[in-house]
């Protein structure tokens, strides 16, 4: 039992790499059904994770037993290759030696960006072949192969040429540590204490004349924004109040005034040395109808202004803020009152937008505000706007607002916050120019898109779905696609249902770039498809490198001047990598077995927004449906206590260390037998427990191995001839048939698995070879029982190590080549004939029936055990008693000793049911061990035994 798999495992890949299993397995499959899936790529960046293990693992249990079942499954394995990530690891050596990135010139930059995610490819190329896993490991896809590249901007240029590209102004998540734009994939959430304020406005215009010289308080937990605003937005169906405080008069929503004047009573450190900002007048408590002023809803604020709290600076900061309708605004939480900064929130931008007010790009790409407005000078030496030198209630903004007489309240407030999940540094809503992907926009024959300048551009009609915005096409692949598990559809829909615009500019060096000409004038992206041509031969020879200043007359031609163009700078966003590969993997023609869509996409849950909804749009956009038609999901990998993995933490399993310890076979089984539709957990006490039940299915291969030595076709008996027995295995064969090719249909391996070990432990190793052995032992070798259990034993070993081989890849080819070292891989093979002529649910019924009469007596012997009154069952005799007829005779036609295992069991007909057991007190046959009354004591053998051993 001593498997040696860390050992064993590595010489079997190498006998694999040495006969090209893989080749072998393409041409023994090629002109088959195809069963493609497309490999999503992880990430080029260090060692793989239990996660990258577990999910690899999982997508080769579906090749192989999509394989077994005859299938052609050619599976290429890719890598994400570009994208800040790796240009971040860069960076980090960069800063070690002390260098600038800025001064290092981008082709050198860039090529020690590919040579760092070429190295990681290789690495975990080979930690992944040594899992098991099967696949085209020496021609696999990378996102930065120049091919690829070229198909990526070819994409892009697809988008172009149907109006599906605009670049606008909008707020977008913004990493200023890293300098450039995030997608939603590439931010996570972490809890941080930030500095919530409430600041007064002066009203100084309104059609309510109380207002007029009244504050109006908004609250907000980011202090910084607080110079960029440009305006108040208020609920038209929401009920505020104008109250006495002090001697001011205050506007806050009514839902939330007991809220608010609690808070303002605190300015500055909450944790000690608050100084009251006012005193409420005892006579004008805020609950009492006699303190509020003016009472109405927010409909008959629309005529009002404010002014700006630092109006006094002058410029920028003396425009009037005027009161607008937000049908976001809600009383959850704050004054019922939102201030607008269109630079750095998306409703702010558009309520702002509608009402003609412009965000004036006031934060630099590293978070620092403008040096080159007057208005902002005040700021200049403060760091970065979201630090908390600037931000906490003695910062550089506050202590700007108390000065003026505006801050009513400041004080921490703790809450989640959106951070890189590379740098881990916070990040910032940030308008800058960008270029997006419209999700609402119709066919470019219904509408046109303006860029930013006002430029129209001229273009061909979409290929989405007729009529439908790229959201509604998406949504509608959505419905037509097959989701494992179901939950996944709503997942994934809601995503695409909720979110903005795709935003596809990076402002980064590594990775594909936007090969875009804009005309200076118009403002107006070049939309000829000879330039589109030239741009898309010119990446596919020299990869993005060919994307320069000196190339660009070059790739306009003759037709175009260049100096009348801007060459677009920005990279792609590496999800518009990702979600564009489908088209160079599956379309380019490369690998010739793959075919376009594939079956199925296999991923995390984390994927819903990230390389599921990418290649969805992308194609949805380009071709007007998925690329694939199911998507299965799997959890994420928690530690055996059920927390998150982490480094921090120190909770990280080790894939390499698994498998030095247990083999990869381990591995494989504890993914196999995971639920991992759910988030899922390892640890010590899980693995020895998968260990424990590796050990089992080995045991009943060594069982049947050393059963079937010497067995061949002579020996062979029809089923019809057998013992009732062994046509139940056989039966329970053909039900198990069934349901397996069911939980591979649905991708359940977990059901697989434990239906497979299910009946290797309780109907096989406790029930059939405990009852056999006595035949299998002591019977003659021509002894048609004995020749129908080794038929059976046989038929079992063919169905089970073909069964098991896709989850215990080198337990199986071991156990194939123990019997067969001449008989090929075991890969080779299809899934075994299994008749579904062999049910007998008669049978199946008796045998049931017959099982829980022996588990009946078992007990009853147990006991007899525990009291030494035997030592062995077979020292026992059975006497049963029963009334019913039918039970008789089923009892009285069943060879109850053998399957008892008892020395004798004698079946009476009586009024009475009832069980007794003893001590059957014949002599012990010296080789079957048997009680019974035909052993010669001068021989020591019973009859069959004397007759077969002499004759």
């Amino acid at each position: 039992m001593k498997a040696g798999l860390p050992e064993k495992e590595p010489r079997i890949l190498a006998k694999w790499q040495a006969d090209d299993a893989y080749g072998q397995l393409r041409a023994a499959r090629r002109g088959r059904e195809k069963f493609i899936l497309h490999d999503g790529p992880p990430y080029a960046n260090g060692d793989i994770h239990i996660g990258h293990a577990m999910q690899k693992t999982l997508k080769d249990l579906v090749i192989r037993t999509q394989s077994l079942l005859g299938k052609d499954v050619p599976f290429v394995p890719g890598w994400d290759c570009h994208g800040l990530p790796i240009e971040w690891k860069v960076e980090e050596e960069y800063r070690k030696h002390k260098r600038n990135k800025d001064e290092v010139p981008v082709a050198e930059f860039r090529a020690e960006c590919r040579a760092y995610a070429q190295k990681w490819v290789d690495v975990q190329r080979e930690q992944f072949k040594r899992l098991g896993i099967g696949g085209e490991w020496d021609k696999p896809y990378l996102t930065m192969d120049f091919s690829s590249e070229a198909v990526i901007v070819t994409e892009l240029l697809k988008f172009a040429a149907s109006g599906q590209l605009y670049r606008g102004a909008k707020p977008v998540m913004w990493s200023p540590v890293e300098k450039t734009a995030l997608a939603e994939a590439e931010v996570e959430y972490a809890d941080i204490v930030s500095t919530q304020i409430d600041v007064g406005f002066e009203i100084v215009a309104s059609s309510v004349a109380a207002l007029v010289g009244a504050v109006a308080v908004i609250w907000t937990t980011t202090p910084w924004t607080i110079p960029v605003n440009q305006a108040l937005a208020y609920g038209p169906e929401i009920e505020y109040v104008l109250i006495a405080f002090g001697e001011q008069r205050v506007l806050v929503a009514a839902a939330l005034q007991a809220a608010a004047f609690s808070r303002f009573g605190v300015v500055g450190d909450a944790t000690g040395g608050a100084e009251l900002a006012a005193t409420l007048d005892p006579g004008l408590r805020r609950d009492d109808e006699g303190g509020v002023i003016w009472r109405g809803l927010g409909a008959e604020l629309a005529a009002t202004v404010a002014r700006h709290p630092l109006h006094h600076l002058g410029g920028f900061f003396a425009r009037p803020r005027p009161f607008l309708a937000g049908d976001f605004v809600t009383t959850d939480a704050g004054t019922g009152l939102v201030h607008m900064a269109p630079d750095h929130g998306e409703d702010d931008f558009i309520l702002c937008k509608a009402h003609g007010i412009e965000p004036v790009f006031a934060v630099e790409g590293d978070g620092t505000y403008r040096t080159d407005r007057p208005d902002w000078l005040w700021l200049l030496g403060m760091g970065n706007v979201i630090s908390d030198k600037l931000n906490n209630p003695q910062g550089a903004i506050c202590s700007a607002l108390r000065d003026a007489g505006a801050l009513l309240a400041a004080s921490p407030y703790a809450h989640s916050y959106p951070h890189s999940w590379r740098s881990k540094k916070k990040v910032i809503f940030r308008c800058t120019p960008q270029w997006f992907i419209p999700m609402d926009a119709r066919s470019i024959a219904e509408q046109r898109w303006e860029s930013e300048g006002g430029a129209v551009n001229d273009a061909e009609d979409s290929p989405m779905r007729e009529g439908l915005t790229l959201r509604e096409t998406a949504v509608a692949a959505i419905a037509d696609t097959r989701f494992i598990p179901e939950k996944g559809r709503n997942r994934l829909g809601s995503m695409v249902a909720g979110r903005p615009d795709w935003v596809i500019s990076r402002q980064r060096a590594w990775g594909v770039p936007i090969t875009l000409f804009v005309d200076r004038k118009s403002g107006a992206y070049l939309n000829d498809a000879a330039v589109n041509a030239r741009i898309v031969a010119a990446v596919a020879e020299r990869g993005v490198d060919a994307w320069t200043e000196e190339a660009a007359q070059g790739l306009l031609g003759n037709d175009y001047n260049a100096a009348d163009y801007e060459r677009v700078t920005d990279i792609l966003d590496v999800w518009f990598d990702s979600g564009c590969t489908h088209a160079f993997v599956l379309e380019s023609g490369r690998w010739p077995d793959l075919s376009w869509p594939a079956d199925l996409y296999l991923e995390g849950s984390d994927q819903h927004r990230g390389w599921f909804q990418s290649s969805l749009l992308e194609s949805c956009g380009t071709r007007g449906r998925a690329p694939y038609k199911a998507v299965l999901t799997h959890g994420m990998t928690l530690d055996a206590k059920g927390f998150k993995q982490s480094k921090s933490l120190g909770n990280t399993t080790d894939p390499a260390i698994l498998m030095k310890d247990y083999g990869a076979d381990i591995v494989r089984l504890w993914t196999a037998t995971s639920d991992t539709t759910e988030d899922h957990r390892i640890g010590d006490e899980i693995l020895k427990g998968v260990a424990d039940q590796y050990r089992k299915l080995r045991n009943t291969f060594r069982y049947l191995l050393g059963a079937l030595d010497g067995f061949d076709e002579a020996e062979r008996v029809a089923a019809a001839e057998m013992p009732e027995l062994e046509r139940w295995v056989l039966h329970r064969l053909a039900e198990l048939d069934v349901e397996l090719r069911a939980r591979v249909g649905d991708f359940d391996f977990s059901g697989y698995v434990t239906a497979i070990s299910t009946f290797v432990n309780n109907d096989l190793s406790a029930f059939v070879f405990d009852v056999r052995k006595d035949s299998l032992y002591c019977d003659a070798a021509g002894d048609a029982k004995r020749r129908a259990y080794r038929t059976v034993l046989d038929t079992l070993f063919h169905v089970l190590t073909r069964w098991l081989a896709p989850v215990l890849v080198f337990t199986g080819e071991e156990v194939w080549g123990t019997r067969f070292p001449e008989g090929g891989s075991v890969h080779l093979l299809e899934w075994p004939a299994v008749e579904a002529g062999w049910r007998d649910e008669a049978l199946a019924g008796r045998i049931a029936r017959l099982r829980v009469v022996r588990d009946d007596v078992y007990l009853r012997l147990e006991a007899l055990r525990r009291d030494k009154t035997i030592g062995s069952f077979l020292e026992a005799g059975v006497d049963i008693e029963v009334a019913d007829e039918d039970l008789f005779v089923e009892l009285s036609t069943a060879d109850l000793a053998e399957m008892l295992i008892v020395g004798r069991v004698t079946v009476r007909k009586s009024g009475s049911v009832g069980v007794s057991v003893g001590p059957v007190g014949d002599e012990k046959c010296a080789r079957c061990w048997r009680h019974l009354p035909d052993v010669v004591v001068e021989t020591g053998l019973c009859g069959r035994c004397a007759s077969v051993v002499n004759g």
